[in-house]
Parts: C-alpha cells; structure tokens; sequence
C-alpha cells in the first residue's frame, strides 16, 4: 500500500495529538491529587490547632476550678496532670515526625 506525504503526516499529526492529550489528561489529574493533598495538610494543621485549644480551655478551666475551690479532690488534680503529659507527648511526636511526614 502507497502512502502519500499528506497522508503519512496527517497520521503521524493524530498520533502526537493523540499522546498530547493523554498526557495533558495526566497532568490535570495530578495537579487534582496534589491540590486534595493540600487541602488535608491544611485540615490536619487546623484540627491540630483546635485540639491544643481545647487542651488549653480545658487546663485553664481546672486551675480556675483548683482556685476557687481549694479543697479540689484529687481527680481534678491527676486529670490536670493527666492532660499535661498528653500534651507534651503530642508536642513530641509532632517535633519527632513532622505534619508534612504524616502521610
């Protein structure tokens, strides 16, 4: 069979259109996945700014309750102290891995 130049280039153009496409279509679905990624570090950075906010409410809520009440039982005390050791081994684990290294 034959081929003329018009022919040969019209179908070599096709495939290279073709291939273009395909990776095009590659780099939009990447470019998709990355922006999710992005959008679940940002999440995680909030929930974690939110849990050391509470942590933070919570402690200073059970000193003010420790003040006002000196006779406290000893619950409001080991929970106090309870909190702090959660807390500074959250701040450890975090140095230790990094919020970027998590996934």
């Amino acid at each position: 069979m034959y081929f003329d130049i018009t022919v040969l280039a019209s179908l070599i153009s096709i495939q290279c259109v073709m291939t273009g496409l395909f990776f095009w279509l590659l780099y939009r679905r990447e470019r998709a996945r990355d922006k999710r990624e992005e959008a679940r570090k940002e999440s995680i950075h909030f929930l974690i700014r939110v849990i050391c906010a509470i942590d933070a409410m919570g402690e200073e809520t059970a000193k003010a309750v420790q003040r006002m009440d000196k006779e406290c039982n000893g619950d409001m005390t080991r929970a106090l102290e309870y909190a702090r050791k959660v807390k500074q081994k959250h701040r450890e684990f975090l140095q230790k891995h990094g919020i970027d290294n998590l996934h």
